[in-house]
């Protein structure tokens, strides 16, 4: 008698078979194509949830999907250990970092295995662990000898609920903390950064050679790379007595035909001029207010459309190139200096934040370009001296159009790309007073953080040989355990961490108590996998271009910005190192949708959590994935239900008791073969087809939902075989490979019970997830007839079946022959009738 399903006792068995047995370990094969898919690496904060589930389930599909078709796939885990919430949590629970992440670790390790994930643990990297921030440590170092490691006084983002400075890319929405959602202020600090503005040309133009990767994250980091073109504008500076000087500012402007309408100079708070032009002065007071209001406020805040502008006046002048005018310097706060120089030329008419601030503070607007259609045009389309001081309009005019009350270049075409733009850059470059220029948005990369729990920064001062690397065999710079986070602690306050000698002179030197921001280490983890338990180098290059680039990589659309860029920027510095042969990490990218309940995604934070545990607990963790890959396509978002669930038990149970019940018939007797033109072993047969090419599409395409939809598609024309045919007549053979087939289709699916299924009651000598996917015949596939609709003028108004052979004129006779047909167009004057091939008859009458 066939048994029961019963995840309960077979899932932990098969687990601690294939992990006994090493089952998912790879290693280079040269005779097999490979097939690198990652997903990226969890942070060990607490067990794993729901949106852990889908995700790695997603990964495991598609890689023992790969395994079956014949290719070495890697498919590693390890974990992103460092960072602020390891410190959070130690101090909420008076512990150490240390102790927790591991705790974690642990933890998700078993609910991973419990999940059956088929990951190569010989792999398994720790970033936390010494031999893995050994080499992000001579990573660092390996940059610095190539120039691309800085250290600066600069004002940076800080968030004061960390304690700890920001990368721009953490400082999100309205300019909180990407953690912690508080606001983020600007502070002036020595920090280190790494050149990412070095490859943000290359890193822009090989988006275009990603055509795996979603149009909206190449969108989102192209837009955040900000290329611009325009030029670079020299604006003498005049001394205090007003009279010009020998120093000169520079601005950059993505439009230099404009330069006629600059009426007032404009320089960030934070620009270093504003209180060398004060201090002392009548204006010191006023500057500094804005200097101080514009800390306390994010830079989204500040360049936001919506606000009111905020200024004051320096006393100080520029005196504009084209014109020769004196230009009064103002300070505010929407200017930024993370963007071009952190001075602005102001242009009123042509830009609305300039006209707003002018409006506010009684600043000229002069018309410098006007509109083709505008009526000014009429009385200024000759005027090259400046003869009107204000525009009429209440918003200021950005596009194209006419040059006016600009000398000698009046009458041509401005805006961007235009024939104005290019001859006032080539009249400034031709006196030495500006130059054509690129700008990037982008800028290099801030890596300090003022935390304990990160990777110690291998670098020391000296006051004699000032700041010097940690020799190479003196890595790792051990990170001490003696830190006590719960009382504020960070390395600075450890004078046994931080006290050494220099490497260079001997003498006396501070260690560098700062840490690495952790997204240095997720950067490169992807190449380690290739080579992870390698002590002498980084990794081994054959190795490396035996498995890289990634094939597929999976994560959330929130790491566009932040850990997908940095690792393109690291893998080209690689290159350059002659570390990797290849420029760009991940070939294919999918970003898969979030986990949510009750329209809120699921996170611990939100106290909304599904447990995954409580899940398997009932029904399996077969079910668990087989259900979360069901509700919906990969990169949407899942809106979670318990009320599907048992849906998904009922349909693994009918898949088990049919496969059970045909392989022990087949087992027991001989196998019959029934006439090949029996209509209902003609159906299953192409059934069967049908869905092994449907399923092997879908899962390439990660459509993993509909690819089950035909799984229960062909269960359901397999158990109506059976109760259809008399057993006497059925065909067991075609039956036997019906039910292997659908086992093997399952298996990356539910591995558990197709394990069982294939070893314990078909019998079979090797594990399923070694077997080969089930080949298919598109001829096999297709149907001898085709159904079509019949429509009059729009209408269906019968169907007709027919031959799938039958020629265009063919199915158009047949189709007017139809008695409904006949009756519906009798008397009337056919006037087209279209066949769509397979799919549609359409018959317009009048």
């Amino acid at each position: 008698m066939t048994r029961s399903y019963d995840p309960h006792a077979i899932e932990e068995k098969w687990q601690a078979a294939w992990d006994a047995a090493g089952l998912y370990s790879v290693s280079e094969d040269a005779s097999k194509p490979k097939k690198y898919v990652l997903e990226m690496f969890p942070y060990p904060s607490g067990d794993i949830h729901m949106g852990h589930v889908r995700n790695y389930s997603i990964g495991d599909v598609v890689a023992r999907y790969f395994t079956m078709r014949g290719m070495s796939v890697l498919h590693p885990i390890g974990w992103d250990a460092f960072g602020l919430p390891a410190e959070n949590a130690a101090i909420k629970s008076n512990s150490h970092p240390g102790t927790w992440t591991y705790a974690n670790i642990e933890k998700q390790t078993a609910s991973f295995k419990r999940m059956g994930f088929s990951y190569d643990w010989s792999r398994k990297v720790v970033t936390c662990d010494e031999d893995y921030y050994r080499w992000g440590q001579w990573i660092f170092i390996k940059f610095w000898e190539r120039g691309l490691v800085e250290r600066k006084s600069s004002p940076v983002n800080w968030c004061p609920s960390c304690k700890t400075v920001l990368a721009n890319e953490q400082v999100v929405g309205d300019g909180v903390c990407w953690r912690c959602k508080s606001v983020v202020h600007k502070r002036e600090l020595e920090q280190y950064f790494l050149k990412i503005t070095e490859y943000a040309q290359e890193l822009l133009d090989d988006l275009d050679e990603l055509p795996g990767w979603p149009d909206r994250v190449k969108a989102m980091q192209a837009n955040w790379i900000g290329r611009s073109e325009g030029a670079e504008v020299d604006f003498t500076l005049c001394d205090e007595s007003g009279e010009p000087s020998d120093r000169t500012i520079t601005v950059f402007t993505t439009r230099p035909d404009t330069l006629f309408g600059c009426s007032f100079f404009l320089l960030a708070p934070e620009h270093p001029l504003v209180r060398e032009f004060v201090a002392g002065t009548e204006y010191e007071a006023a500057v500094m207010d804005v200097v101080k209001a514009a800390e306390m406020e994010s830079a989204i805040d500040r360049s936001s459309a919506d606000k009111v502008k905020r200024g004051a006046f320096t006393g100080r002048y520029v005196i504009n190139p084209v014109n020769g005018e004196k230009v009064p310097i103002w300070v505010s706060d929407y200017v930024l200096m993370e963007y071009g120089t952190g001075a602005v030329m102001a242009v009123p008419s042509g830009d609305q934040r300039d006209f707003d601030f002018a409006r506010t503070y009684g600043l000229p607007i002069p018309p410098v370009v006007l509109a083709d259609e505008d009526p000014l045009l009429a009385e200024l389309a000759d005027v090259r001296e400046r003869v009107m001081h204000e525009v009429p309009w209440e918003t200021a005019f950005a596009g194209d159009g006419v040059m006016v009350q600009s000398g000698e270049f009046t009458g041509m075409r401005g805006g961007k790309a235009s024939e104005g733009m290019q001859a006032v850059t080539d009249w400034l470059a031709a006196r030495g007073q500006g130059r054509s220029s690129i700008n990037f948005r982008l800028r290099d990369w801030l890596i300090s953080r003022q935390r304990y729990w990160g990777n110690p920064i291998p670098a020391i001062h000296c006051p004699v040989c000032g700041l010097v690397p940690v020799p190479e065999d003196q890595l790792p710079v051990v990170l001490p355990t003696n830190v006590d986070v719960t009382k504020g602690e960070t390395l600075a306050d450890h004078p046994e961490f931080y006290e050494t000698t220099c490497p260079t002179c001997g003498g006396a030197a501070r260690r560098e108590t700062d840490t690495m921001d952790t997204f240095t280490c997720s950067s490169w983890y992807y190449l380690r996998y290739c080579d992870a338990r390698n002590d002498a180098a980084i990794w081994d290059t054959d190795k490396t271009d035996y498995w890289m680039p990634v094939d597929q990589y999976i994560g959330g659309i929130e790491h566009a910005i932040l850990h997908l860029l940095y690792s393109r920027f690291f893998t080209k510095v690689f290159r350059d190192m002659g570390l990797v042969t290849f420029a760009e990490p991940f070939t294919n990218l999918l970003t898969q949708g979030m986990v949510k309940l009750d329209g809120a995604t699921m996170s611990k934070s939100r106290g909304n959590v599904v447990a995954p545990e409580e899940i398997i607990a009932k029904y399996g963790a077969d079910t668990l994935r087989a259900y979360i890959l069901f509700m919906a396509p990969p990169d949407k978002d899942l809106e979670w239900s318990n009320d599907g669930l048992d849906g998904m038990w009922r349909f693994l149970g009918r898949a088990w008791r049919y496969i059970a019940e045909v392989a022990e018939e087949s087992a027991s007797g001989a196998a019959s073969v029934a006439d090949a033109t029996d209509p209902a072993s003609k159906l299953l047969r192409r059934e069967r087809h049908r869905v092994v090419g449907k399923v092997s599409d879908d899962v390439e395409r990660f459509q993993f939902n509909t690819a089950l939809s035909a799984m229960m598609e062909l269960l359901n024309t397999a158990m109506d075989y059976r109760r259809e045919v008399p057993a006497d007549q059925r065909d067991t053979a075609l039956e036997r490979d019906v039910a292997e087939t659908l086992t093997l289709l399952l298996a990356p699916y539910v591995p558990h019970m197709a394990e069982e299924l294939w070893l314990e009651v078909f019998g079979k000598p090797e594990s399923v997830h070694l077997e080969s996917w089930p080949a298919w015949d598109p001829a096999a596939a297709a149907s001898d007839e085709v159904e079509y609709p019949v429509q009059v003028n729009g209408k269906v108004r019968d169907r007709l079946t027919i031959a799938a052979s039958a020629s265009e004129d063919a199915v158009r006779e047949a189709a007017l022959a139809l008695p409904k047909i006949v009756e519906n167009i009798e008397g009337k004057t056919v006037r087209k009738v279209l066949v769509v091939p397979g799919k549609l008859v359409s018959i317009v009458v009048g």
